[in-house]
């Protein structure tokens, strides 16, 4: 069975738990199944190019995730073929599927053993936590996956240490709103169980390394700034900024304000770790979203420059034009096209010399690399600050290896 995959982590894992389910109950030949994504109106246009590229060889195809959802269940077909019209005469050539082969509607999962043989990734990722109440004004995933969801502890340690136990070195936690789990609801960040079960981790498994996908900021308490301080905790913070301009947060109904990200991303750059100088951030982005002045961007690129931003997820705010849609759709004052494309090119290049300057500060210091994949004849793998390096010698998949940039 083919795969091909769009969107965030979450799909990532999901699909492991797709390919593991077919390869123990189905042998489908010509077949392919497909992680949709409607984050924007980019993300739909990629995922059904790929379903029309895949038709035309006369596969079967499987889709499932976002686009297929409709508060957490898998939508009606005749709903989902008058959102996407374009494939309604190639329906008995697909087939809709749910997040999960397990999932029912009690929202319900058990878990699958880990299998070397069926991971398509080096890294395992580790969903904690699903869904949102946020309904934040650009969002449409929201109304996809609906209410927040925690996955219990020790199912957690479960998977993680199935794991361990087959060949694992380095886990991703991850998300739909990760550092949320344990709330009742997303708009109270004051109940977060999120850095108990940091240090639930740490003391209940031996995982070696330990990767934290997008973080939202108004969950953090003083507790996970102490947790991370553990080496096993990897020198690489990503966060859902979106902008850094007040105004801009508002109108995007977020749950914090500028001075909540300055007292954020301040702690991680002076956490007290010996690799303190190389951790790397990175950043969502929203750029040009309606009302952003000049002002607005401006103080973000500021402040990308500021707190050193070594990869930016720079997302072009997307109105949902086509077929579903958010509220930020009908509001006023958006942001004319060839202003998006100036800013589109400036907030990168700013990127890109800040990214360029950390590659050099760390050449000559001592990296440790998961050996990931092979290409091109040569293996290539990460360093915990996510620097991808090239390998010149003969490795394994997994291992971890001693290189100097």
């Amino acid at each position: 069975m083919d795969y091909k995959i769009f969107g965030c982590k979450v799909n990532k894992y999901y699909l492991n738990k797709w390919l593991n389910y077919f390869s123990n109950h189905e042998n489908i030949p010509n077949s392919c199944i497909i992680a949709t994504c409607v984050v924007t109106d980019r993300a739909k246009d990629k995922f059904i190019k790929e379903t029309m590229i895949q038709l035309a060889k006369w596969k079967h195809i499987y889709l499932t995730w976002c686009a297929v959802f409709d508060e957490w269940k898998k939508m009606e077909e005749d709903k989902f073929y008058s959102i996407y019209p374009q494939l309604v005469e190639y329906r008995d050539q697909i087939t809709l599927l749910s997040e999960e082969p397990d999932r029912d509607d009690t929202r319900e999962t058990k878990t699958h053993k880990f299998k070397e043989n069926a991971n398509i990734y080096t890294k395992n990722f580790i969903v904690i936590q699903n869904g949102c109440d946020s309904h934040c004004s650009f969002c449409l995933t929201v109304s996809k996956r609906w209410s927040s969801q925690s996955i219990q502890a020790d199912e957690i340690i479960e998977q993680i240490d199935d794991f361990v136990d087959v060949w694992g070195k380095e886990i991703v936690i991850t998300w739909v709103n990760l550092a949320a789990r344990g709330c009742s609801n997303t708009k109270k960040p004051e109940e977060s169980q999120f850095s108990d079960l940091l240090q639930y981790i740490l003391d209940e498994t031996e995982i070696e390394r330990i990767r934290i996908s997008s973080l939202w900021p108004e969950f953090l308490d003083e507790k996970f700034f102490e947790v991370v301080k553990n080496p096993r905790f990897l020198p690489h913070f990503h966060f859902s900024i979106q902008s850094f301009s007040d105004s801009v947060l508002k109108a995007m109904n977020r749950n914090y304000d500028s001075q909540r990200l300055d007292y954020v991303l301040t702690k991680i750059r002076n956490l007290d770790r010996s690799d303190r100088d190389q951790i790397s951030i990175w950043a969502d982005i929203i750029v040009w979203f309606a009302w952003e002045t000049d002002e607005d961007f401006q103080q973000t690129v500021e402040w990308v420059k500021k707190y050193k931003i070594t990869k930016l997820h720079a997302f072009p705010f997307s109105s949902h034009d086509k077929w579903e849609s958010i509220p930020a759709h009908l509001f006023r004052n958006q942001v004319p096209f060839h202003i998006k494309k100036q800013r589109e090119r400036e907030l990168i290049s700013v990127w890109n010399e800040i990214r360029e300057k950390f590659i050099a500060e760390n050449k000559w210091l001592p990296q440790k690399v998961l050996v990931e994949e092979k290409k091109n004849g040569k293996w290539r793998g990460w360093t915990g600050n996510y620097i991808q390096v090239e390998l010149d010698w003969e490795r394994k998949r997994g291992e971890i290896v001693e290189v100097v940039l």
